[in-house]
């Protein structure tokens, strides 16, 4: 009898942009929209969302549980407008409790958070991708050590979850140098390119060992231009999450956007 595999579910790493600034219509976003506008032709019809967002850390993976999760308006210094943006996804605390049983099971300490609401880092995005807000969504924390090693282990507990045709989208920013996107004095185009072709190559290129490919994630801080790209790795973690989850069935991602946000450039990578 021959035996029917079973599609897994795409694993996205993309950018959130600058708080509200990519659903207000600025204009240093509008290659951004428009990807995250297109790339939903290209993952399926999802039946629950898991976002890994740069914006919420913790001691232990921590998981949102509440069935109708609120809004958290974590920025500051916008326009009114920022803080009437509404997405109303309904939680889902069966999967939540789905994500703490794999994580406890693999070892990885976790609990439920019933309070927690969304962050921008899952409203943002997920607004211009699912505008009509009925697919349920959990978020899952960074672990606040920023260990990379930790994070890669992180989403290898919970790669189980591709097979439940559940989205993952890992929401960060390969590029995230607050001053240099705000200033017109650093010349930061060096190594913006530099780093970000280090980062096409490691999760793209085939040529590139397994065992090779995690442990440049695991030390990237070795890469071209790493601290000035991220003086802090929050940013980039939910990458290394993403990678986890797919390394055992899809170690290879593809490059799904390559633009500028803000006149930067950033990277998207797709795992399908």
């Amino acid at each position: 009898m021959r035996r029917v595999l079973q599609a897994l579910a795409p694993v996205l790493f993309l950018p959130h942009g600058g708080g509200p600034l990519p659903v207000l219509g600025d204009r240093g976003h509008e290659e951004m929209v428009s990807f995250l506008k297109e790339i939903v032709t290209k993952l399926g019809e999802p039946s629950a969302i898991l976002v890994i967002s740069a914006h919420w850390e913790e001691e232990q993976a921590t998981i949102t549980s509440n069935s109708q999760p609120g809004i958290i308006y974590d920025y500051y210094g916008f326009p009114a407008a920022a803080y009437e943006i509404q997405y109303a996804a309904p939680g889902h605390p069966g999967l939540a409790n789905e994500i703490y049983t794999l994580l406890t099971a693999n070892g990885i300490p976790a609990r439920l958070d019933e309070q927690r609401g969304f962050d921008h880092g899952m409203f943002i995005p997920l607004k211009l991708m699912f505008p009509q807000a009925q697919i349920p969504c959990v978020q899952l924390s960074l672990l606040n050590n920023l260990n990379p090693r930790m994070h890669i282990a992180l989403g290898k507990a919970i790669a189980a979850l591709r097979s439940r045709n559940i989205l993952i989208v890992g929401s960060g920013m390969s590029f995230h140098n607050l001053k240099a996107f705000f200033s017109n004095t650093i010349d930061s185009s060096k190594a913006n390119e530099a780093f970000d072709s280090w980062l096409i190559e490691t999760c793209t290129y085939p040529e590139i060992q397994p065992e090779v490919r995690e442990q440049r994630l695991i030390e990237w801080e070795k890469a071209p231009f790493a601290r000035f790209c991220h003086p802090r790795e929050e940013h980039l973690l939910p990458l290394h999450v993403c990678y986890g989850i797919a390394s055992a069935d899809t170690p290879i991602a593809r490059t799904v956007f390559n633009g500028k946000i803000m006149g930067k450039k950033v990277t998207s990578l797709l795992w399908q």
